[in-house]
């Protein structure tokens, strides 16, 4: 007889987003994202956080000031950085798991890379114009977004 309370692959794969957002270094919204086969096989994984080379010492973090000074200028996003990160083939027809809601420069990478579902966990910007135009290009695309449905389970890890 199977093992009984094991955690779903909606929650592994949510997990996961949310533990490779734990590598971000933004002081303020750490965001991960996980790309996944049909056949429940981790793709790519990605957080927020500068392109390679850029050190987060000489970098801005800061969320106001004029644009140059701002983290807005420099930071890749999680979603991006899973598309990027990926070596294989094609992401065709795959699933975003994501803990936040993508902006619309996500969206249009996700659309390019052929991913047809996103999860998120977090839609904190839904109503701003920039998250309105991601629905309207995930619905035209034909890319179904659906918000986790979280189940309350915590989760401890021993590092």
């Amino acid at each position: 007889m199977k093992r009984e309370g094991y955690i779903s692959w909606d929650e592994y794969f949510m997990g996961v987003s949310k533990l490779a957002g734990m590598r971000s270094k933004d002081p303020n919204t750490q965001v991960g994202a996980c790309i996944v086969s049909d056949q429940h096989k981790i793709l790519s994984m990605g957080y927020n956080g500068f392109p390679k080379g850029c050190s987060d010492e000489d970098f801005p973090w800061e969320r106001e000031g004029d644009e140059l000074s701002t983290k807005y200028a420099y930071v890749t996003h999680s979603e991006l950085n899973a598309i990027l990160n990926f070596r294989g083939g094609s992401l065709e027809g795959t699933t975003l798991y994501v803990s936040l809601f993508p902006c619309n420069e996500c969206a249009k990478a996700i659309i390019q890379a052929g991913i047809k579902r996103v999860i998120y966990a977090s839609d904190k910007y839904a109503g701003t114009p920039y998250n309105i135009a991601s629905k309207r290009m995930f619905d035209a695309a034909g890319v179904e977004y659906v918000k986790y449905q979280a189940t309350g389970r915590k989760i401890e890890l021993d590092l």
